[in-house]
């Protein structure tokens, strides 16, 4: 393919005319890949009588955090009967058009530089967009069909282009360019488009099509490994909340991929996900018959991760969020159920679908425990104030988030497992939290497109909780989730065999800091409340320049190596930058506090035929 750019000027594209009875109406073309341009022309068949209101969301949907889209508009005109209509601005996200006769149509410019899953993107090597950040939305027309016609660019560089969407084909073919339709606005901006010269595999789920998109470079990929490996996890899900009829929530889903050199994310919708990811973690042809990698492992627990998605926070969703207000926060109190269980789910999963054994399942339910014993925040914030807190907080971290926040995620995970441990040992393994899970999905699920549209209250998630176990848990919400209380996971797991240990290495000198690097300098990027480093002075942002007179580098091994020489209790001098002033700082060294969990089947331990089981 070749990589030169067109400078050929090409007129603005025509507007898609509605081929669905009162539609509104969008086309869609890459307008300058260099420029990383998309232009984006509506039109509005019916504009509202007293003056159309157009809106571009201010967040999108599984990332609580307001990100201002509209800022990426560049221009913006409309017209009406081949007449100006003036557009009057009325705050950073929303426009107001006066009253017209006839269609409105409104073109612009969207600038596409954000290489994540949130946002859109835009260069000679693909394009990607959620709609969020390129539809304006039309007041009052929310629920009418919406088609879009997505249009090839005009460079050399996309000829071979083609495009993946969950989108229903409206006069489009299948990965074609044209015309699609989404049923209403909600539909349209939960269907993020790729294009591109994209490694493309399908399989079918219990019936359903799963397209698998890969975008990036990923030499001797394996797509027919990363194909019967996902079956697995899919098939296992579906079957999870439908045993009887094993039938998916979706007609087809798109799992869509962005393989870069380094990189990790997820972004989930109701019939496709957005995934980001290393080249690395990807299974390559020249691994087959071994075992899965750690890399490779990690990517297909972020695809379980988003696919569970479908069903928890997808149909399954806050009140707040039936419908979603995409101008201003929508505060809740339980993303611990919503992405915390689905953290916890999204691991089990690999297990249950034969993806990775119990020991590889403890050692990463391992990780994630010491990854929320390590921070200090998780005293001061419950996993319920964490999930309110997210707009201001979990999405805003800076240097001093591991003292001040908790994760919702990763924390809410070990909620999850305690309450299914508690579950099934208080009632000899008759109920788990899968029962509540499936409740959740009958009730508020399985009927959310198009009729039913309920979300969950806090008050229905203790009451449904209490209800399916037939226990009274309000003792552990009270601690784990409305309090800061750890989950006490040694206790609750002993009486189904498994030994917790923390076998924290203590006799290894420490400065209790998060190290990152500058350039070739060591730079301390968190400091842990207690820990030496915090007890002598340092800060994060501070530049490593020496200890005890020797010279202090980025290389990790480095620092490492300088330490070794001490002992827990011994005092260095230790020299840093402060911006651009010179401190020295005398520092007691402590053992190492990160925590060293270890879990395993107790096979020294006599364990009772009644005993209940682990979740599988």
């Amino acid at each position: 393919m070749k990589n030169k750019t067109s400078t050929k000027k090409t007129k603005p594209p025509r507007a898609a005319a509605p081929a669905v009875a009162s539609a509104v109406a969008y086309t869609i073309v890459p307008k300058d890949l260099a420029a990383h341009l998309f232009q984006v022309t509506l039109t509005v068949q019916q504009p509202a009588a007293e003056g159309q209101v157009l809106a571009l969301p201010a967040w999108i949907p599984g990332s609580y955090m307001i990100r201002e889209f509209a800022r990426n508009i560049v221009q913006i005109r409309a017209e009406s009967n081949g007449a100006p209509v003036p557009l009057t601005k009325l705050d950073k996200h929303s426009w107001r058009a006066p009253a017209v006769e006839g269609p409105l149509v409104v073109q612009y410019d969207v600038y596409a530089w954000d290489l994540s899953v949130r946002a859109a993107h835009l260069d000679q090597t693909h394009g990607f967009f959620n709609g969020t950040s390129v539809f304006l939305r039309v007041a009052g027309q929310e629920d009418v069909p919406h088609v879009v016609d997505i249009q090839r660019p005009a460079e050399e560089a996309a000829r071979t282009w083609r495009v993946a969407t969950a989108l229903p084909e409206l006069k489009a073919k299948r990965y074609g360019f044209g015309t699609y339709v989404a049923a209403d606005y909600d539909e349209l901006i939960d269907s993020p488009v790729e294009m591109g010269d994209f490694a493309l595999a399908t399989f079918t789920a219990h019936g359903v099509p799963h397209d698998v998109v890969i975008t990036g470079r990923v030499p001797n990929l394996d797509l027919v490994r990363l194909c019967t490996d996902l079956k697995a996890i899919c098939e296992t899900q579906i079957a999870f909340f439908e045993p009887k009829t094993k039938r998916s929530p979706m007609d087809r889903y798109v799992f869509m991929t962005l393989a870069v050199g380094d990189g990790y994310g997820g972004l989930e919708h109701r019939a496709s996900t957005a995934l980001i990811c290393a080249r690395a973690d990807l299974p390559t042809t020249a691994s087959q018959g071994k075992e899965r990698s750690e890399g490779y492992i990690r990517f297909l627990g972020l695809c379980s991760h988003e696919y569970f998605h479908t069903w928890n926070v997808k149909r399954i969703k806050p009140a707040v969020f039936a419908p979603y207000d995409l101008q201003v926060e929508n505060y809740t109190p339980l993303l611990w159920l919503f992405e915390g269980f689905t953290s916890y789910y999204d691991d089990l999963f690999l297990v249950r679908s034969g993806m990775i054994d119990e020991a590889t399942y403890f050692k990463m339910l391992g990780k994630t425990v010491g990854s929320v014993l390590r921070g200090a925040g998780r005293t001061k914030q419950s996993v319920a104030d964490s999930s309110f807190d997210a707009w201001s907080k979990y999405y805003r971290q800076d240097e001093n988030a591991p003292n001040a926040i908790v994760s919702y995620y990763a924390k809410g995970s070990l909620v999850g497992l305690g309450l299914d441990l508690t579950i099934r040992a208080k009632t000899g393994g008759k109920r788990s939290l899968d029962d509540i899970m499936l409740a959740l999905w009958q009730r508020y699920g399985r009927d959310f497109y198009p009729a039913g549209r309920r979300g969950v209250t806090p008050a229905d998630v203790e009451a449904l909780f209490d209800e399916i176990s037939g226990m009274r848990l309000k003792s552990y919400f009270e601690k784990y989730i409305r309090g800061t209380e750890d989950v006490p996971l040694a206790k609750l797991l002993a009486p189904f065999g498994v030994k917790y240990t923390d076998e924290r290495k203590g006799a290894k000198p420490s400065l209790d800091a998060n190290i990152g690097r500058e350039g070739t300098d060591a730079k301390l990027s968190a400091v842990h409340e207690g820990g030496a480093a915090h007890r002598a002075g340092l800060s994060a942002g501070d530049l490593l320049v020496a200890i005890d007179g020797l010279r202090v580098t980025g290389n990790p091994s480095n620092l490492e190596a300088l330490l070794a020489r001490y002992r827990v209790g011994d005092t260095v001098q230790v020299h840093a930058f402060r911006r651009d002033e010179l401190m020295a700082f005398t520092v007691q060294l402590q053992g190492d506090r990160v925590p060293g969990i270890g879990l395993a089947i107790d096979t020294a331990r006599k364990i009772a035929v009644a005993r209940p089981t682990m979740p599988r």
